[in-house]
C-alpha cells in the first residue's frame, strides 16, 4: 500500500476525520489505497506554525479534544495512524479552497496541490514504521503485527506537552 508522511497534529487530524484535504507544494497521478503515517519528529518550522499562531493552536486543541486526545500530547510518532483513498489531486485556485474548518488545517497557497482523501479508517493502534519522503510503501497493518502499539506503548512526540 502507498503511504505518505505527515507531521503531526496533521496525520491525526486526518485520523479522526476533521481533515479530508492533504496540502503539498507537489501533485501525484497515484490514485487508491493510502496509509497516513505520523513523523516521529517535530521540526523547527511546525513548531513556529502553531507559536505564531494562537488561535490554530486553540482550533487544533479543541477538535483533539472532542476526539478525546487531550492534547499534543497524546499524539503517536514513527507510526501509521490512518488508512484512507486517495480519490483526486488538483491544483489549488481562489475558487477551491475550502471553508473552515478545513481551510484552518492546510496550506492553500494557490498553486500548491489539494489532495482529496475518503473512506478514512483510524486504526485501532498504531503500528510502527519508518515514514519517508513522497509517496512509499507500506506493507500494510497484518494481523497480530508485533508492531502494533497500545496507546501505553505509542511513542509520544510531546511527553512534556500540554
Amino acid at each position: 500500500m502507498k503511504a505518505i508522511t505527515l507531521t503531526q497534529p496533521w496525520a491525526t487530524l486526518i485520523a479522526i476525520g476533521a481533515k479530508r484535504i492533504e496540502t503539498r507544494s507537489w501533485r501525484t497521478f497515484y490514485r487508491g489505497p493510502l496509509a497516513i503515517h505520523a513523523a516521529k519528529t517535530f521540526p523547527e518550522w511546525a513548531r513556529e506554525h502553531f507559536e505564531f499562531d494562537p488561535a490554530l493552536d486553540q482550533r487544533v486543541c479543541e477538535v483533539l479534544e472532542a476526539a478525546d486526545i487531550h492534547g499534543f500530547r497524546d499524539l503517536p510518532g514513527g507510526a501509521v495512524v490512518a488508512t484512507c483513498t486517495l480519490v483526486d489531486c488538483v491544483r489549488i485556485t481562489p475558487d477551491n479552497v475550502p471553508a473552515a474548518p478545513e481551510f484552518y488545517f492546510g496550506d492553500y497557497t494557490v498553486g500548491r496541490w489539494a489532495w482529496h482523501l475518503s473512506e478514512v479508517k483510524a486504526l485501532d493502534m498504531p503500528v510502527l514504521a519508518r515514514g519517508s519522503l513522497g509517496l512509499w510503501e507500506w506493507p500494510g497493518e497484518r494481523e497480530g503485527d508485533k508492531d502494533a502499539l497500545s496507546p501505553r506503548e505509542s511513542p509520544k512526540l510531546f511527553p512534556d506537552a500540554r
